[in-house]
This record gives C-alpha cells, structure tokens and sequence, in this order.
C-alpha cells in the first residue's frame, strides 16, 4: 500500500528499530507494518545464529537503556589483565583479549565465558594448552595470535623468556602462554650426548715437527639455565676451548712422546677443557685423537727408523737362535762321548737318512760290514 513499510522478522531474526535515527525497539519475529511516506523509520537485521553483536552505538546504547540491552543481549567485560575462553553451545569458539567490550545475542546461541588472569599467570593450563595451541580451524580464525604454542620433546628442556627476562624451565611436553602485553620466547636445549669436531689443526710439536691434528669430543649441557647465561655460543666456546687445549698438548711435547702414548694426550686435552668448561655448566664426557696426519718426509723418515728397528730385533733373534742351537749341539756331543750306546743309535738314525736317499745298495761283509764301514766316528782317545 503506498505510503505504507512492511517489514518481516524471520526465526532466526532480531530487528533494531530505529525512528530518526534513533533506537526505539528490538523487533522480535513476525511481520511490522507503519505509515511512513517519508522514510523515517529504518531496521537492521541481525542472525542469530551470529552470536556476536557488533554495532558502533553499543555503548550508547548500554548508557541510554541498559534494560533493553540487558533483555536482548549478554554483554562481557574483560579487564586489562583478563583473556575470555568464549564457549558456544558448549564448544570452545574463540578468545577475547584484554580490554574488551563484546556483546551477545540471548538466543540459540547459548554463550559463556571463561576469565583468565593473563597478568600475574600466562601460562595457559594443560587442558587449555592442548585446545589452543592445536585449535580446529573455525577458533584458529579466530586466535589471531594471541598464543604462543611450543612442545617440548623428551631429553630436552625449554627456557621461557618474558620481555627479554628468563622466566623459568619448562618440562618435556605442551606449554602455551599467553601473548598479551608482553612477548614471549621460548628456547629449547638438547640435554643429550652432543659430539664437536676439531679438525684440520697445523701444530708445531716441542722438536718443531709439523703435525695436523684431528680431535672428537663428547658432552652435554648440564646446566641449561648457567649455560645460557654466561655462553653467548656454546658450540664456538667449546671449539675454542678443544682447539686451545690441544695445542697446548702437543706444542709441549716432543713428537716420539706423543706417538707413544696417544691415551696421555687425551686425558691432557680432556682435563684441560674440563676444567674450563664445567664453571658454565657443560660437562665433558670423553675427548679422542682421531688422526695424527705427518708431513710425507717425515714419513719416510719413520718409516726408515721402524725398518731398521725391526731388521736390528731380527738380527738378535736370528743370533739369539743361532747360539741356542750351538749350545744344544754341544750338549748332544758331551752326552754321547760318556753314553757310547747312545752313539750307536745316532749312527744308526744317520743311516737309516743315508739309505732313504739310496736307490740300490750292494753290501759285502753281512749287516756287521755295513754298520763297520758306511758310517765310522773315530771317538777321541781317553
């Protein structure tokens, strides 16, 4: 009908009625019809399964008629240290930061917040931690950052740092925290075994040998919190502290002294980086020289003194043996110059050697002419 507005207000629907711009009702559902040529009167609709009301007159409306606005809406405060867990319907929907004025519809909607003191605690509990920090895609829309997730693995602790301070040690497992009015760092330290390489190192021995070095290093950090407090870098330092105490090693020593017990050289190094490192909180395991690399000529000249080392223990042996038998024959002689029957046998063993070697043997005189003639000692006179 000219002249006539005729609005319709769904289920799902609310309906802010203003007249001259200004509010006069909420408009539950059903169907309004007023005179209005003239176009004064104007409604916005809102859905209601949106449960939030987000209008740029809100608080002029809670101060002009705050029974209406009680009637419709649920209105949440957070002060400036809270965080509000939003829930929908009993789900966890989103978050409200510090500082925030947000409205909801009283409809199908049922919403209820939780309030989190962010100021004096923002570590979020474990059964918080674990529905914010893995957060099903509509609350992670709506999280806009306002956490800081870190896991923490086995063998491993983590540093918590708040604006720079370090706050505590966190235990293997899920942490979050809250990120408001402040920024939030975590670090986390492998407490396992860790190995350093030092290698390639050209030191001078005590007699000016030229030698390069290479040395394996076992540790951990065992203080984590003094570790980190005192070492810019824990690696370099430790490179460093290997390296230094390697060359003090060898540059004091002779080069027959470090080839000769290559054990000693690593106790040396390992004592010395023990006893620089452990006052910051690391803790040397074990220390080993993989490679002791010499320049070629050096080699010749080593591999010449182990030949005529070795040519000199065999030419005593050989000499050793030599006289051990000679000893041995004059034995054997002594003993069968006082045992004649023992002679007998020896020449017997001799001959039985002979006739092995004997393809044909034509004998004169019996066994007697043999044993007589084929094989005679003239035994000394007594």
């Amino acid at each position: 009908m000219l002249g006539y507005q005729r609005i319709i207000i769904a289920q799902n629907e609310r309906g802010l009625h203003f007249y001259n711009r200004r509010l006069v009702a909420i408009l539950e559902p059903g169907v309004y019809r007023w005179f209005d040529p003239l176009r004064h009167h104007e409604v916005q609709r809102y859905d209601l399964t949106v449960a939030e009301f987000n209008h740029p007159w809100l608080d002029v409306l809670l101060q002009t008629d705050p029974v209406l606005v009680e009637q419709h809406f649920q209105v949440v405060e957070t002060g400036e240290h809270q965080a509000g867990l939003v829930y929908k319907n009993g789900r966890l929907e989103g978050v409200l930061p510090p500082a925030t004025r947000q409205a909801y519809w009283r409809g199908p909607v049922e919403v209820k917040v939780e309030m989190l003191d962010t100021g004096t605690d923002y570590a979020l509990s474990r059964a918080h931690a674990a529905l914010l920090a893995r957060p099903s895609a509509a609350l992670a829309r709506n999280l806009n950052g306002f956490i800081l997730a870190t896991e923490v693995e086995d063998n491993h602790v983590g540093l918590l740092l708040a604006d720079g301070e370090l706050v505590r040690t966190l235990s293997p497992g899920l942490h979050a925290f809250w990120r408001f009015n402040r920024v939030i760092k975590v670090e986390t330290v492998d407490l396992r075994l860790q190995t350093v390489e030092v290698s390639g190192q050209e030191i001078l021995t005590k007699d000016k040998v030229s030698l390069r070095v290479n040395l394996s290093a076992v540790y951990r950090i065992a203080d984590p919190v003094k570790a980190r407090s005192e070492l810019g870098n824990i690696a370099e330092y430790l490179y460093r502290t290997l390296q230094f105490g390697l060359r003090q090693a060898i540059g004091t020593q002779p080069l027959d002294s470090l080839l000769g017990d290559k054990d000693d050289l690593d106790r040396v190094v390992r004592n010395y980086a023990a006893e620089r490192i452990e006052p910051h909180g690391l803790a040397m395991e074990t220390v080993g020289i993989k490679d002791v690399i010499l320049p070629g000529e050096m080699k010749d000249i080593l591999n010449q003194v182990v030949t005529a080392e070795k040519a000199a223990q065999a030419n005593v042996i050989r000499r050793r043996e030599e006289v051990a038998a000679t000893r041995s024959l004059l034995n054997t002689a002594k003993l069968m110059e006082e045992n004649p029957i023992l002679l007998r046998l020896k020449e017997l063993e001799a001959l039985e050697k002979v006739v092995d070697k004997v393809e044909r043997l034509t004998v004169f005189g019996g066994l007697d002419g043999v044993l007589r003639d084929t094989v005679r000692i003239n035994l000394p006179a007594h």
